[in-house]
């Protein structure tokens, strides 16, 4: 009597086996390095390489792929569309396998991992702290933070160049994007602590717009919101210079060259009661939010998922240390409602 066993197996998955043999993850790396900073030699600096070897790597690699992966273009480099195919793929890889070291660090019981955010200049005054406190409790993360103005957060969005993105305006009328309040963004009129008008009460916007004014660069959320807001009473401020940073048009404010509309965030360090004043002007406060953005059909990592749900549960805290900051502020968050961020956070958990 003779007896069979069954074996199942299962089916092998489709393996890219040419490019397994002849494409190395250093080489990706590289490659991806190039065109994220555009240019070899900033990219040998960042991986500490020489530029013969980021060449070699390069020529290796295009000779895999059998196509060029980069063009010259003056003195810096840009990808190909073949390039432009690879690094949308490198990303994808390098992500995956940051969550695969992720994952496998939670089996350890440990967090580790990267995180890359994108945000608009005002957020630099106060997200320091809020990183430091996350930081406290994942202590293995490695955290990557750059500084952009709302039009180059939104090629930073459309490029997927980071994790989490952090804006003064969700850019849902031009892309598909997630978006959650996080904290109050007032923008107040600003003036040296001398000026006359300091003290005064329900202060008419046409006065401001006598004054010599400040302005943020071209791109800028702020300028925009400024702007609307005299243009709705058929005002235009009597702009005086563009400045590309709130710290040069604070400095500038105190010089006595203008007034100046800026986010109360930009205060947090010297206060309300330092060089800078803060007018009672009529239409303002400009009641803004902050907001955490990222692409709709982008799958987090484990790191910014972390970091997301953390922001969103200490909301409550921000309104309460920018209330402190400016004891006036009190009456205008009375009207305003988290009610975005937070419905979203409660769809998130169920």
């Amino acid at each position: 009597m003779s007896s069979s066993t069954e074996q199942t197996h299962t089916p092998a998955a489709a393996m890219p086996d040419y490019l397994i043999r002849h494409v190395t993850l250093r080489q990706l790396q590289v490659f991806e390095s190039i065109v994220r900073l555009g240019s070899f030699t900033r990219a040998a600096e960042e991986l500490f390489l020489t530029q013969p070897t980021v060449s070699m790597q390069i020529k290796k690699l295009a000779d895999s792929m059998g196509l060029p992966l980069f063009e010259h273009v003056g003195r810096n480099v840009r990808p190909t569309e073949a390039g432009l195919e690879l690094y949308q793929s490198c990303r994808k890889i390098f992500d995956t396998i940051a969550n695969l070291e992720m994952k496998m660090a939670d089996l350890k019981g440990m967090k580790r991992g990267r995180l890359r955010l994108g945000i608009i200049t005002t957020a630099k005054y106060f997200l320091p702290t809020v990183l430091g406190e996350f930081c406290q409790n994942y202590p293995g993360i490695e955290v990557a933070l750059e500084v952009f103005n709302r039009h180059r957060i939104i090629e930073r969005i459309i490029a997927n160049e980071d994790d989490l993105y952090i804006m003064g305006q969700a850019p849902s009328d031009q892309l598909d994007v997630e978006a959650f309040q996080f904290a109050p963004n007032p923008l107040v009129v600003m003036a040296p602590r001398d000026h006359p008008l300091v003290g005064k009460k329900k202060i008419p916007l046409a006065r401001i717009a006598e004054e010599p004014f400040i302005l943020r660069e071209p791109g800028s959320g702020t300028r925009d919101a400024t702007l609307k807001v005299f243009g709705q009473q058929g005002l235009r401020p009597h702009v005086r210079m563009d400045l590309g940073s709130n710290e040069a048009i604070k400095h500038a404010i105190v010089g006595g060259l203008g007034l100046s509309v800026l986010s109360l965030h930009t205060l947090i360090l010297e206060g309300t009661d330092g060089p800078v004043a803060v007018l009672d002007v009529e239409d303002f406060p400009i009641m803004r939010q902050l907001y955490i953005v990222y692409p709709r059909t982008k799958e987090l990592s484990l790191v910014a998922h972390a970091f997301l749900e953390y922001v969103l549960d200490n909301e409550s805290r921000r309104r309460k240390r920018m209330q402190k900051l400016w004891p006036q502020l009190a009456k205008y968050l009375q009207n305003e409602q988290p009610a975005e961020g937070t419905a979203r956070k409660k769809k998130r958990r169920d």
